[in-house]
C-alpha cells in the first residue's frame, strides 16, 4: 500500500505565480520591461473556460445528429487571460485606454501577434500543457 499522505491538499507543493516579460514594450519608470504575472489554473477552471468555448454543430448528412467542435483561439484566448494576473486585463481603465471591452480582446491587442504567441506557450506551460495546443489541433487535424 502506498503513502496516501502525499495526495493530501494540505501536503501538495502550491503553484507560485510566475513572472514573465511578455513584452520588452512596456517599460517601468528605470526603463526595464514591466513582467507579468502568470498563475495556473484548475482542471475544473479549464474545463469551464473549454465549455464556454464549445459549441453544437450539425453532422452533415446526418439529420438531427450534432457533434461538439471547440474553437481553440478562442479557447487558448480566454485562457491566457484567465491565467494573466498582473496586469489586470479587468480594469476598465486599462480597456478604455485601448478602446477594447474584455480581457482576452485585450490581451490580443496589447500584445504583437509573436508576443501574444509566445505567451500563449508560456501559459500553457505553466498549466502543465507539454505539448501545445495548437500542436495538438494540429495532430488531430492530420490524423
Amino acid at each position: 500500500m502506498s503513502n496516501l499522505s502525499a495526495f493530501l491538499a494540505q501536503n501538495v507543493i502550491k503553484d507560485d505565480k510566475i513572472k514573465y516579460v511578455a513584452s520588452k514594450r512596456f517599460l517601468d519608470q528605470d526603463k526595464k520591461p514591466v513582467e507579468w504575472e502568470v498563475k495556473g489554473l484548475t482542471s475544473a477552471e479549464d474545463e469551464m473556460i473549454r465549455k464556454a468555448c464549445t459549441k453544437k454543430v450539425p453532422v452533415t448528412g446526418k439529420r438531427g445528429q450534432f457533434t461538439q467542435e471547440t474553437d481553440y483561439n478562442q479557447y487558448l484566448g480566454k485562457l491566457a487571460a484567465a491565467c494573466t494576473v498582473f496586469p489586470n486585463l479587468n480594469d476598465v481603465e486599462l480597456q478604455n485606454s485601448y478602446g477594447i471591452m474584455g480581457a482576452d480582446a485585450l490581451l490580443k491587442t496589447m500584445l504583437k501577434p509573436g508576443e501574444y504567441a509566445d505567451y500563449l506557450a508560456k501559459v500553457q506551460e505553466v498549466n502543465g500543457f507539454e505539448v501545445s495546443m495548437e500542436e495538438l489541433v494540429d495532430e488531430a487535424k492530420n490524423s
